[in-house]
Parts: C-alpha cells; structure tokens; sequence
C-alpha cells in the first residue's frame, strides 16, 4: 500500500542542497568529464578496430551518468524558490545543450560510428537500436554538410538552444495578474475567493487575480461578469509578449536549419523519425478531424447559446446572439448543473488532492503490481544522510515515497516526487520531470529513476483541504501516468528510459490511464468526502449546508452511484469543442513548421496566424469578431512546447489519443482493475521506454495494427473520412 512497509532503498535519493555557482561547478565538471572520455575512444580507437564494446558502449555509459546528474541540475529552473538557483539552472542547461551540439557535430566520433555499423556485429537488440539511432542523429546534425553549411547549422542549433530557455525563463518567472473588485467576481466560490491576495492602498478592497492556471481558470468558470472573464482571457493571453519575437526567430531558424540539410521544411525533418512518417500523413489527420468535428461544433455551441440567453435574461441583461470564447467554461459548467445535475464544487468535496492521490497510488499498485511507501518523518532524515530530511526536496511542501515491486523479492524501482501547490517562480502548469533516469551501469548494476511531478492544484484553506475538481483529477492521473512509465522503465540506457520515446507515442500510457477517472469502479475507490477525514472538517461541511437545500446532515463517505453516472454522462458533453481546442494547436503548430519557401518562413506572422485558425477552425468567436483585429492575443506564446521538445510535434496528443484509446477498449474496458492485464501491459509497452521501435511494440502488444475506431466513437463520428 501507499503506506506499505518502510524499508531502505538500495540508492540514496538526490540531495538538493546546492548553491548557484556549485550547480555551475558541477555542469562544467560533468561536462569536461565527458570530454575527456570522448577524447580518450578517439585517441584509443579507429576506424579499423571501432566496435560497439570500445566506442558506442563507453560514450553511452558516460552519457547515462551525465544525465543521472545533468536532469536535476536542469530541474531547479522549474521549482526552486531561489531566483539565483533558477538562473544557474538555466545557464547549465545552455552548457549542456551546447555540450550537445557540439557532440553531435564531431566527425571523428561520426566516423567511428559509421565504422561500427558497418561491421554489423552481433548485438542485443537495445544496443542495435541506439547504434543505429546514433548513426542517424550525426547525419540529421549536420554532418554531412560542407563546411561553411555546418558551421552555420551549429550555430542556428545554439541560438535555438538560448531561445528555448528564455522563452521559458519568460513563462516562469511572468507575475503579472489583474485587480478586480468582489463585484467583479461575483460568482466565484468562496474558497477560491480566499486564496486571492487582498488589495491595500489604491487596490484596497480588491482582488487580485494571477495568471497562474487554478487562478484564470476558475474566474472563467464562475465569473458571471462576462466583461470579468474577457478581460482575464484577454490579459492572460498577453502575459507574455516579450515571448513573441522569439517564437517568430525559433521557426524561421528551423526552417533555415532544415532547408540546409535538404528538407522541404521543418516538419518534414522532424517527422522522418516519428511513429508518422510524414506530415502529408499528418495534415490528412487533422484535417479530417476538423471536417468531422467543425459542424458538430457548431450544433454544441448553439446549445450553448440557448443557456447563454435564459441565463442573460434570468439576470435582467439581453442576449446579442453571440457566444464568446470566454463564455465557454462558463457556460459549459452551467449545462452540466442543470442538464446534468453536475456540480462540480459538490464533486470536488469526494476528491480531497492526499487522500485522493493515497487512493490513486493503492489503484496504480493492485493494477500494475507495484508498492509505494511514503518517507516522511524520521525515514526521510535518515534517507537523506544529512540528518536533516529536507535535503531530498526542493521546497518543504514536497511529499517523496520510494516505489518497489509487489510481492517478497523487494526489488526497488525508483523514487516519486509530487510538488502540488503553486508558487512564485515555479512552472506554472503540470507536467512530470524525469529527476535521474534508469540504466545499468558499467559494472552491470541498474541504476534506479527519480521522477517528479509538478502540479498546481489550489492550497487548502484554514478549514479545508485542498479539493480537486474532476478535471484536476484527471490531470493528475495522466502526470501520474507519466511517473508510473518513468518508474517501470527497465532499459539498458538512459537516453530511451521511461517516457524518452518518440513524441506521437510519449503520452498514449498517460491518456490511457484517463479512462480510469471516468469508470465507475476506479471511481468510487478514488473518493472520499472531505468532512470524514475530521471532526473540524465535518463541522465546516454542516456549517455550509445551507449553501445547498438538498444537502442532508447525512452523507455517504463515497461518491455516490447516482453522481458517478451523472459525472459518465458528461464526458463526451461539447467534446468536439474540447476536440477543436487541441485540434486548433496542432493545426498552427503543422501550418508555421511547414512554410512553402525560406522566404515564406521569414514573413509569417505567428500571432495573426494562431488568432486567424482558431476563429476558422473553433465555433466560438474571439475578440477578432469584435473589431479587435487579428492580433488582438498572442496566446501562441504561452505554449512551452513550441519552443521546447515538440515543435511540429503536437498532433502527437491526438494520435496517441487513438492509440490509448485502442488499448483501454481492446484490453481495459469491461474491467479496469484487471491485475493481469495491467501487467501484462506494464511488461510490454511500459518497460520498454524508448528501446524498441514504438509502432512495432505496440503492434506487439495489441496483435494486430492499432486502428482509430475507438477515438472517432468517443468523439461520436464516423471512422470513415468524410
């Protein structure tokens, strides 16, 4: 169980207790370590006399001990409290992207890698696959380029590298927010009416509203001022600008980059090593998906508009017919309340975030045969060797449980890190972190994961715990998912360990595990109501009964049956518009990566790009409709991913949503908890990683090609194109 026995793990967890300049210190012995070894095969090896074991063996052990260190020297940007701390870590990841630029550009090592492949030795299938990967990386940087061309791709290569972290450094260190008065925000509940700060002086009386994600989104859900929920989607959209002309030069030097080696744009470079090959495949995706789904979207907000009209008139305001994009939250909840009968603050009070996250951890555990034990006290000061426990965390608000193999053999699998709350300076979404990946080391010794996730649900107040929306769940279980396939990983090296596969693959196993969060059974085990868990709490949940006539002095510990079929009901509610956000995305992400000429890169205009799709592809109206223009936003730039790991990469959430999908209906549907199932799948597709060709693993698993039918029926269309 999630509080299952304590016992010592075999590898001490990282410590934390570093200073700005020794993060520095650190990358730049890591680094010149990793020189000499390079140096040293060079000098020692060539290509006559080139094998795996003497040239790709030894810069892979080298490379999986740089990354155990390198990831949490690179992570402290993300978390730490310390401004200085989070700079240094920015400046070490420019060292180590630099480091590998200039890895991959080395023609000697080239040569002997080519020399090495040639020989066609017999090796074990993951030394094949990085063998092989590593042969084709030195081609796609550059290396067979002339002189002057290579040197002019190593330095687009460098310069997207600073752009990657300022454009970040941007988003996590933005502190903006907006002033409103409590008439203003009528309509937002108290407990989050509480966790805004209070103005003083010219702000006295006021509220002040972040642009961190719990803050904007319940303001756009609860605020019956629709010129409230404008300005924060307005502002939130903006918060950023400085991030706009870094956008605009990281595509046109992706462009340049890929017309150098002999592309037709930077798209087409970046999907020749994708499950999808090409992104002819890819704009045939989407654009399907939007002819199936645009006139569905359609019919959902005229649905929408209609609430919007009784709801304006009920408040003595009329209706002008049109149906915003800061509408959407707002009217969506409603239509689940009085549609449904689906109150998502009465949800959230089953869903207090530790326990639910106890209760996930004991599912994860029965499905997947795992164990986790929290360390926290005494065991957390010993872990840590220092005597103090806090040591092993960045922050105090950091809960860490070691994670082992069910049964008596008590074999370790790593370490899980959940930091849940907001603060200044922290990543300002949730995402998971791979802290040191798995990997056997030279000596044949495995080498255990730490992997972290980072989330921002709302704080408990003096009189409640921290609640989670049913959307908030949902969300931790897909950063859980990641955290399991970090966790189970089993590979020879650190480079394809856990979630490291390719992209239109990487969050199929956290979308698979969505479904969870939306099955009766799971459901129910996940829940428990807040007032149990105390006398105190129970005495604030009495006091509040009032709020709601049909709350009784009585009621169940869990969710009831009747709120978990009327929670199933919704779940595929506005989906298309849900649908189109991401499709939106993916669309301008395909459209900016895939310039008809260099020249065309050049001109884009990115924001005007991004605001002209979504009022062609989303059935909600924007600013634009109101005069605005089309560069009224640049919300374009508020996506970390487009400048970080998923350029030309975001359709990927979509078409592992098929393949998800597909699994959970193939193998998961009729019973969520099969153990056997669960494990089954744990030992053929999670502990792989990035081992194995991702389209052949999965084929593997399935027995047979994976097919869409199971997406389009969510999403309630038609398999066949339209």
């Amino acid at each position: 169980m999630a509080t299952g026995t304590l016992r010592k793990p075999p590898q001490a967890p990282p410590l934390f207790t570093t200073e700005p300049l020794c993060i520095l210190d650190d990358a730049k012995r890591l680094l010149d370590q990793s020189r000499k070894i390079q140096t040293s095969v060079i000098e020692s090896v060539d290509p006559s006399t080139a094998t795996f074991a003497n040239t790709l063996l030894l810069l892979a052990h080298d490379e999986n001990i740089r990354q155990k260190e390198a990831h949490v020297l690179e992570f402290y940007q993300h978390v730490s409290p310390d401004e200085e701390l989070r700079a240094a870590s920015r400046q070490v990841e420019g060292l180590v992207k630099d480091f590998s630029i200039e890895t991959a550009m080395r023609e000697d090592i080239f040569k002997l890698v080519e020399a090495v492949s040639a020989k066609n030795e017999d090796l074990d299938p993951q030394s094949r696959h990085i063998l092989e990967k590593e042969k084709s990386s030195y081609v796609r940087n550059g290396l067979g380029l002339p002189a002057e061309k290579k040197e002019r791709f190593k330095e687009i290569k460098k310069r997207l590298g600073q752009i990657t972290i300022e454009f970040r450094k941007n988003l996590t260190d933005e502190k903006g927010g907006i002033w409103f008065s409590q008439e203003q925000l009528e309509g937002v509940p108290k407990d989050d009416i509480l966790g805004f700060e209070l103005g003083e002086d010219e702000n006295s009386g006021q509220l002040r509203v972040t642009f961190k994600f719990p803050d904007v989104t319940t303001v756009l859900r609860h605020a019956a001022n629709g010129d409230t929920r404008r300005q924060i989607l307005i502002a939130n959209a903006n918060k950023v600008k400085q991030n706009v002309p870094l956008l605009k030069e990281a595509l046109v030097l992706r462009d340049e980059a890929a017309r150098l080696l002999g592309y037709s744009n930077h798209a087409a470079f970046r999907l020749e090593e994708k499950m999808i090959k090409s992104p002819e495949t890819v704009n045939t995706f989407l654009s399907d998906l939007r002819s199936k789904l645009r006139a569905k979207g359609l019919q959902e907000v005229e649905k929408l508009k209609e609430l919007k009209k009784i709801e304006m008139e009920s408040r003595g305001e009329s209706f002008d017919g049109h149906y915003y994009m800061w509408d959407d939250k707002f009217y969506q909840r409603l239509m689940l309340l009085k549609e449904f009968s689906l109150d998502a603050q009465e949800i959230s009070e089953y869903f207090p975030l530790n326990v639910t996250i106890q209760l996930m951890l004991e599912m994860f555990e029965k499905l997947f045969g795992m164990e986790f034990v929290k360390i926290e006290g005494k065991a957390r000061d010993e872990l840590a060797g220092t005597g103090n426990g806090n040591d092993i965390v960045w922050h105090p608000d950091v809960q860490v449980f070691s994670a082992w193999n069910a049964g008596s053999n008590d074999e370790f699998l790593g370490f899980l890190y959940l930091d849940l709350h907001p603060r200044q300076g922290k990543f300002g979404h949730a995402a998971n972190f791979n802290l040191r990946p798995g990997f056997v080391d030279a000596d044949g010794q495995r080498s255990y994961p730490a992997t972290a996730l980072v989330c921002n649900f709302s704080k408990p107040t003096a009189t409640k715990p921290s609640l989670l929306k049913h959307d908030e769940v949902v969300v931790l279980f897909h950063e859980l998912g990641h955290g399991i396939h970090d966790l189970v990983g089993k590979t020879k090296y650190a480079r394809y360990h856990g979630t490291m596969c390719v992209q239109d693959f990487c969050e199929a196993p956290s979308q698979l595990l969505e479904n969870w969060c939306w099955s009766p059974g799971p459901l129910k085990l996940l829940s428990q109501h807040y007032s149990t868990l105390s006398p105190e709490y129970f005495q604030v949940w009495k006091d509040g009964q009032g709020e709601k006539n049909s709350r009784t002095s009585k009621l169940p510990q869990q969710i009831t049956d009747d709120m978990i079929q009327n929670l199933i009901r919704t779940k595929n509610v506005n989906s298309a518009i849900f649908c189109l956000t991401t499709l939106h995305v993916a669309i301008f992400d395909m459209t900016v990566h895939q310039p008809d000429s260099f020249e065309a890169a050049a001109d884009l205009n990115p924001s005007k790009i991004w605001n002209t799709l979504r009022s062609d592809i989303m059935p909600t109206e924007g600013p634009d409709s109101q005069g605005d223009g089309d560069e009224w936003g640049h919300h374009e730039v508020t996506f970390g991913q487009l400048v970080g790991d998923y350029d030309a990469g975001i359709y990927g959430y979509l078409c592992s949503q098929v393949y998800s999908l597909d699994i959970f209906d193939t193998f998961f549907k009729s019973n969520p908890m099969d153990a056997t199932e669960g494990r089954r799948y744990r030992h053929m597709v999670l502990e792989n990683g990035g081992s194995r060709d991702e389209m052949k693993m999965l084929e593997d698993y399935l027995g047979r090609k994976p097919n869409s039918g199971a997406f389009y029926r969510e999403l309630g269309c038609s398999e066949t194109p339209s």
